[in-house]
């Protein structure tokens, strides 16, 4: 598809945008935040197709996974930006009103590259008909709200069942591989899983999953790892040629290294070169605040998100060794998902020798935990206490998602 020969929006649907977007003013106007889920929900209203006429001139890439879909949308992006403009929901509002909001912005652009909430995906793949859908991961996560990670994998092998999209899938995560499969046209990267807890039971029959070494597969009903066409090996990504790319990303970590081994497959999609890909990827330094180091009452703190159990695993392998100070801070509002049971799930033991600081409304919480991994702490209530107690040195903040809002709003991020 392309912009020439899109169908002009209709009077309805220009009304739509215009409402939304001055609902989302008006919100902004009340320091309600950026607006954008109010003014796509203002917009869906007037006009319920709303979404797949904003998407019909565009190329659409969609992104979706439990951890890093927010990263990896923005390296796509990013990436395409070589061969031309693009329009994304950058801010990772992630559900239909976001991403109608988004898109309404992007008139004149070719590329739609969408994150979406894994609960969507299939909804949002009906309506905007993508070139490309890429599936990193799915593990536990918001256990109030999200269904089981295998009724997940399910939902979406029967959602993409003959998509015309093609899938760029993970391979080393059986669940991702499982809900892929339906899929006509896949292409499989080697982005590997270090989050195995979620898939040790065959998605196809219950079965227990065979893990030797980087391998996996099921040994009553033979569902097993397909053979990858990319790769993500070091510091390189293996294109299907066997070529090696260098990765150079300002991001920290092995899970930013996979993301752009995605990343750089699904350019390939569109026609954007391994190495073209892979060059503007280094451009992004922080995503929505992730990652970025502020200064606050006179310290340097580095903010890291970890929402999950897999992305608290990944974050513990990014910061910087004893003695380094660290601050934790958990919330369970709504976004977060209300459960904390997934506390217990993380090796908080990897964290001994830092100094720890905790905060957040669940402090408490993540206290009893500490406690049992046998990993000295001190609660503190505020951001503001934790950072005047913390040892010398540069701060590690880790946050999951609205305690990471908090401090970014605090420390004036």
């Amino acid at each position: 598809m392309s912009g020439s020969n899109s169908e002009p929006l209709s009077p309805r649907a220009k009304l739509a945008v215009t409402a939304g977007k001055a609902a989302a003013a008006v919100s902004r106007a009340a320091g309600r935040g950026s607006g954008s889920v109010i003014g796509g929900r203002v917009a869906l209203k007037l006009d319920p197709d709303l979404l797949g006429r904003l998407a019909q001139h565009l190329d659409v890439v969609l992104v979706s996974a439990t951890n890093g879909k927010t990263t990896t949308t923005r390296l796509i992006a990013e990436a395409l930006r070589a061969s031309g403009p693009v329009v994304s929901n950058a801010l990772g509002a992630n559900m239909p009103a976001g991403i109608t909001s988004a898109l309404a912005g992007g008139s004149d652009a070719k590329y739609g590259v969408i994150e979406v909430d894994e609960k969507y995906l299939a909804g949002v793949a009906r309506d905007t008909t993508p070139k490309a859908i890429a599936l990193l991961n799915l593990s536990r996560d918001q256990l109030d709200r999200a269904a089981e990670t295998r009724m997940l994998a399910e939902k979406w092998r029967e959602g993409l069942n003959g998509t015309k999209a093609v899938v760029i899938a993970n391979a080393d995560d059986p669940l991702i591989v499982w809900a892929a499969s339906s899929s006509p046209n896949v292409v499989w990267v080697a982005a590997g899983q270090e989050w195995k807890d979620d898939a040790w039971s065959c998605p196809a029959c219950g079965g227990v999953m065979q893990r030797p070494g980087d391998d996996w597969f099921c040994g009553e009903c033979g569902f097993r790892r397909p053979a990858p066409s990319w790769a993500l090996s070091g510091d390189h990504v293996l294109d299907p040629h066997g070529s090696a790319w260098p990765i150079h990303l300002q991001l920290p970590g092995r899970a930013n290294k996979a993301n752009a081994a995605t990343s750089a497959a699904v350019a390939a999609v569109f026609g954007v070169p391994p190495q073209v890909a892979l060059e503007r990827m280094y451009q992004v330094q922080a995503v929505a605040g992730r990652y970025d180091v502020v200064s606050f009452q006179g310290r340097e703190l580095r903010l890291l998100l970890a929402k999950n159990p897999a992305g608290w695993l990944e974050t513990f392998s990014l910061i910087d060794q004893p003695p380094t100070p660290v601050i934790l801070a958990v919330n369970a509002r709504g976004a977060d998902g209300t459960d904390t049971s997934w506390l217990w799930d993380v090796d908080y033991g990897r964290l001994a020798g830092h100094p720890i600081m905790v905060i957040g409304d669940r402090k408490l919480d993540l206290a009893v935990r500490l406690e049992v991994a046998g990993v000295d702490f001190r609660v503190c209530e505020t951001i503001d206490e934790a950072v005047t107690v913390a040892p010398p040195g540069q701060i590690e903040l880790i946050g999951n998602y609205t305690a990471f809002q908090d401090v970014r709003r605090r420390v004036g991020n």
